[in-house]
């Protein structure tokens, strides 16, 4: 019985070696949590875990996503593989978890910002998952900038951030 438990953990195939997905899976905590960090620092109610946790899983969705069109159920040609399917997913799960960090205080939106970079930071693990890290990357950085920039011209104005 032990012997067939750690034959389960013995994979015969994948699609993304074991390697190359830790390598997308890493990709995804780092550039994240660079994102989360911003937040956190800021006090957010979504800060670095809550943004590591959301591309992660958004990382591994795909790459479940990936090992599962590869195999074989029996009747392939009728099987669908649409990745669109899985980018629909984690993004409506995400706007859900963003949708309760969202409210209204004293006839002001709050958490708007932190909403919207958790719901990027599921489009970073899906790029991550799909191997697509320097994409992801692009877009961590272009958060940052974002985030960091704009709220010193927004100082610098006299204008509130959310």
């Amino acid at each position: 019985m032990i012997g067939e438990i750690l034959n389960e953990f013995k994979n015969t195939f994948s699609v993304i070696p074991p390697a190359g997905a830790f390598a997308r899976l890493l990709a995804a905590i780092v550039l994240a949590g660079l994102i989360g960090l911003e937040r956190e620092r800021r006090g957010k109610p979504a800060g670095l875990r809550t943004h590591i946790l959301v591309s992660v899983a958004a990382c591994l969705f795909v790459l479940l996503g990936l090992e599962l069109a590869a195999m074989d159920f029996g009747g392939s040609d009728e099987q669908r593989n649409d990745p669109l399917r899985m980018i629909e997913a984690v993004t409506a799960g995400v706007a859900f978890l963003a949708a309760g960090l969202i409210f209204t205080s004293g006839g002001k939106v709050r958490n708007i910002t932190t909403g919207a970079s958790l719901w990027l930071a599921g489009a970073v693990g899906l790029g991550c998952g799909a191997g697509q890290m320097p994409l992801a990357a692009m877009a961590t950085v272009i958060v940052l900038v974002v985030l960091t920039l704009l709220r010193f011209v927004e100082n610098k104005m006299g204008w509130s951030e959310e």
